[in-house]
């Protein structure tokens, strides 16, 4: 990745945060990778998008950890962006299917890459090579950037990686956040918490 940001003449990164292991790996390389360069934190812009599935726990895991990484934080809630666009295409935000799920994504996308074009930067994807060989990502969403640094890396791997990064790098409040990220349910969370439509993914196993 440092070479990469070099190669562009680019000093600004934009990386969405979900609170959860792919895009707190992402962040972890960034920083690392400002850091060799030389370039302050200051100029990663880490961005969370609660939406409709968005839980406490996952958004104070985002909030926490940007914070413990010395980032520029910024929110975004996506919520009445997606209920606008639903309208416009004519889906029912009731119905949670695929359409429902998908808009999330995208909008997400959307706000990182236009972001990225305002911003004069890099936007850093943090999907697994897991969820590219599984399929399992919104095509034209979070499939999409300009730096897919994770795109090598089974969700096995992060996990490990992850977890040798709060042991071995990181003091207690940081190393706190990182093992409340590893203990979380694996999930997009593009569905309400009360949708009777289970979302969680277990792939640990493949």
């Amino acid at each position: 990745m440092a070479k990469r940001i070099r190669h562009t003449g680019l000093e600004r990164a934009v990386i969405g945060v979900s609170g959860g292991l792919d895009s707190t790996l992402a962040l972890l390389v960034t920083a690392k990778a400002f850091d060799l360069l030389d370039i302050p934190r200051k100029n990663i812009l880490a961005i969370t998008m609660p939406g409709f599935g968005t839980t406490d726990v996952t958004y104070t895991n985002a909030m926490e950890f940007m914070k413990s990484m010395d980032v520029e934080i910024r929110e975004i809630n996506i919520k009445d962006a997606c209920l606008q666009h639903f309208k416009d295409i004519g889906h029912d935000p009731a119905i949670h299917d695929v359409t429902y799920e998908n808009v999330q994504a995208r909008e997400r996308t959307q706000i990182l890459m236009d972001i990225a074009n305002k911003e004069g930067g890099l936007v850093i994807g943090t999907g697994d090579l897991s969820e590219l060989a599984l399929g399992w990502c919104t095509y034209n969403g979070d499939h999409m950037s300009m730096y897919a640094v994770n795109a090598s890396i089974p969700k096995t791997l992060v996990s490990f990686l992850v977890k040798w990064v709060a042991d071995n790098m990181l003091e207690s409040k940081a190393k706190e956040v990182l093992y409340r990220i590893l203990n979380t349910p694996i999930s997009p969370e593009l569905l309400p918490p009360d949708a009777k439509v289970k979302s969680t993914k277990k792939r640990r196993t493949l």
